[in-house]
C-alpha cells in the first residue's frame, strides 16, 4: 500500500515538472542539455510504462506515467526549438521529432505482445536521436559542468532503460541482445555514478544528493537482481525503485545545470 501511494503521488505532484512546464521565450545551454537529456530518459520511461501495462503491473499508474511522459516529451521538444544555434542542432531536432512521430504511433496502440518489437525499435530510435541532440548542446557549453549535466542526465535514462529491459524480459522477450543491453546499462550506470561522485565541481549539496543516489541504487540493484520468490512483488519493486532513483538523479542533474548558469 505504501509503495502504491508513493507511485501515485509522484505522478500527481508533477515529477520532473510535468505539471509545471511552460513554453519559454528561450532557454539556456545548460537547460537545453538537461531537457535534451531528459528526452532520452522519457523514450525509455514510456516504453517501460507500456510494458508495465501489458504485464498488469499497477496498470492505472503505468498509463498515467506513459501519458504524462508523452506530454512532457512534446513540451520539451517545443522548448528546445527555441534554441537552435547551429545547423547541426536544427537537423538533430528534426530527426528527433520524426522519430517521436513514429514512436507515438506505437505508444497509442493497446498493449499487446505483438507490438513489442515495434516498441523496442522506435524507443531505441528516439533514444539515439535525443542522445545525439544532447551531445550537440553539450558542445555549445563553455562550462565544464555542461558535461556533468549530460552524464548525470544520462543516469536518468539508464535507470529507465534497466527497468524497461527487465520488464521486456518478463514479458517473454528472451534474446541475447536484450540481455547484453541490460548488462551494458548496469555497468554504465555504476561507472557514471562513480565518475559523478569524484567530480571536483561537486558542491556540498551535490555530494549529499549523490550519497542519496548511491543508496537508492542499492535498492534498485536489489530489486533487479534479488531473489524473486513472488513474481508480482518483484515486478512492483522494480517499478517503484526505478522511479525513486530517477527522481533523485533528476534533482542532481538540476543542480549541475545551475552550475552551468553560474
Amino acid at each position: 500500500m505504501e509503495r502504491r501511494r508513493f507511485l501515485h503521488g509522484m505522478v500527481l505532484t508533477g515529477l520532473l515538472g510535468v505539471g509545471q512546464v511552460r513554453a519559454d521565450a528561450g532557454i539556456s545551454i545548460g537547460s537545453a542539455i538537461n531537457k535534451a537529456g531528459r528526452q532520452r530518459m522519457l523514450s525509455q520511461r514510456m516504453a517501460k510504462a507500456y510494458v508495465m501495462r501489458l504485464l498488469e503491473v499497477n496498470p492505472s499508474f503505468a498509463l498515467q506515467l506513459q501519458d504524462q511522459s508523452g506530454q512532457l516529451f512534446e513540451t520539451q521538444l517545443s522548448e528546445l526549438r527555441t534554441l537552435q544555434p547551429t545547423p547541426e542542432i536544427r537537423g538533430a531536432l528534426d530527426t528527433l521529432e520524426a522519430a517521436w512521430q513514429s514512436y507515438r504511433t506505437i505508444l497509442k496502440k493497446s498493449p499487446a505482445a505483438a507490438n513489442l518489437p515495434g516498441l523496442m525499435a522506435e524507443s531505441e530510435r528516439t533514444l539515439v536521436a535525443a542522445h545525439a541532440l544532447s551531445g550537440l548542446y553539450e558542445k555549445q557549453s563553455a562550462n565544464p559542468a555542461g558535461r556533468l549535466v549530460n552524464v548525470s542526465g544520462r543516469q536518468r535514462m539508464l535507470s529507465q532503460r534497466l527497468a524497461k529491459c527487465y520488464f521486456l524480459r518478463e514479458a517473454g522477450i528472451r534474446s541475447e541482445p536484450l540481455n547484453a543491453e541490460l548488462s551494458k546499462a548496469y555497468q554504465e550506470f555504476v561507472a557514471a555514478l562513480d565518475l559523478l561522485t569524484k567530480a571536483p565541481e561537486n558542491t556540498p549539496e551535490i555530494r549529499q544528493d549523490l550519497q542519496l543516489a548511491s543508496m537508492q541504487w542499492l535498492f534498485f540493484d536489489q530489486a533487479l537482481n534479488g531473489a524473486r520468490q513472488v513474481r508480482e512483488q518483484a515486478l512492483r519493486n522494480v517499478a517503484t525503485t526505478s522511479e525513486r532513483i530517477l527522481e533523485v538523479m533528476d534533482g542532481v542533474t538540476g543542480r549541475y545545470e545551475r552550475l552551468v548558469r553560474a
